[in-house]
């Protein structure tokens, strides 16, 4: 009897065990819920909303009360860029990526009505942002929208929260080699000189541009200048992108306004290249440490589409660098 007796007590003890980390475990289960949940990518949505008379295409992600970062692509493609990055900022980040027009899928005015400029360019991205009714916002500037952004922030330095710079020139010593047969466009806006350039978005220039520089070249899809070639074979888009590239010209005197804006706003900021580029090589990556004190420096071996082929390693670098920076 009294093995018996002992016997029901263990069992009961046993079960009394068992109920308890079972409950322990759902509990644990029911608060780790709100942080997986946190962490999960949102959904990318695709709009297009009218800014400034132009029906501007954009990608967008993430909860809009979080704060936001902004998206700028470069020559020649779109948001598309951002395809893969978009998602894991989404997390815990609200996302927009515009296209500017005649890029992507935003509208093509003609160019008797618009016109094709850096500064145009800036002012519709800032028309969007209000449109957005986004008023402070990390930006991520590449290529193009290196002077498109640095417009905006050097406009508005207040609104800025940090950057994010990958492969975008506010030196003149990162226009090197690439710019000579620009450079010449410039000193003579010939038909001659402009026909030099338009190599660049033929089908090869475009492959060249994505592939060049890269470690494997199997990595980068083809889908992004087959996607490109969309918009750049729309009439009349030759002559917008000759445009673009005799206006960069009105850029490069506004490089001491940039860096007396690094200097005086210090915005944080994170510089993330491909140190492979050939049009926008690294030696256009250093100067940034003569002027901006709270750098995070990063040189990638890789070509000028960065995310292209290191695209995890960049997003991490992100993600740290918002959360260190308390942005988020």
């Amino acid at each position: 009897m009294k093995t018996i007796a002992i016997k029901s007590i263990i069992g009961a003890l046993l079960f009394v065990l068992g109920s308890f980390v079972l409950y322990s475990l759902n509990s644990t289960e029911e608060l780790e819920s709100p942080n997986e949940k946190e962490d999960k990518a949102h959904p990318t949505t695709y709009k297009t909303i009218e800014v400034n008379g132009v029906d501007i295409f954009y990608r967008e992600a993430g909860d809009a009360a979080n704060p936001t970062v902004l998206l700028l692509h470069g020559y020649p493609t779109s948001s598309h860029m951002f395809r893969n990055l978009i998602p894991v900022l989404s997390q815990k980040y609200h996302v927009l990526a515009p296209d500017y027009p005649g890029y992507g899928r935003s509208e093509q005015p003609a160019m008797a009505n618009f016109k094709y400029s850096f500064h145009n360019m800036s002012r519709i991205v800032e028309s969007f942002l209000k449109a957005k009714q986004v008023n402070r916002y990390s930006i991520y500037l590449m290529d193009y929208g290196a002077p498109i952004g640095f417009r905006i922030a050097a406009k508005y330095p207040e609104r800025v929260a940090s950057l994010i710079i990958q492969n975008g020139n506010a030196y003149e010593e990162g226009l090197r080699d690439f710019w000579i047969p620009i450079k010449k466009y410039w000193a003579d806006c010939t038909l001659e000189n402009g026909k030099a350039l338009e190599g660049f978005h033929s089908p090869q220039g475009l492959k060249w541009q994505y592939t060049h520089g890269v470690q494997d070249s199997t990595r980068i899809s083809p889908d992004n200048w087959h996607l490109d070639l969309q918009h750049l074979t729309r009439p009349e888009n030759n002559d917008i992108q000759l445009a673009m590239f005799y206006d960069y010209r009105t850029n490069v005197p506004l490089y001491p306004k940039w860096q007396q804006y690094f200097r005086e706003y210090q915005p944080p900021t994170l510089i993330v290249w491909g140190k492979n580029d050939y049009i926008f090589p690294a030696d256009g990556a250093y100067p940034y440490k003569r002027d901006l004190k709270n750098l995070d420096f990063n040189i990638l071996d890789t070509g000028h589409f960065a995310l292209e082929e290191k695209g995890d390693e960049i997003a991490e670098h992100i993600l740290r660098f918002l959360k260190k920076h308390d942005i988020k």
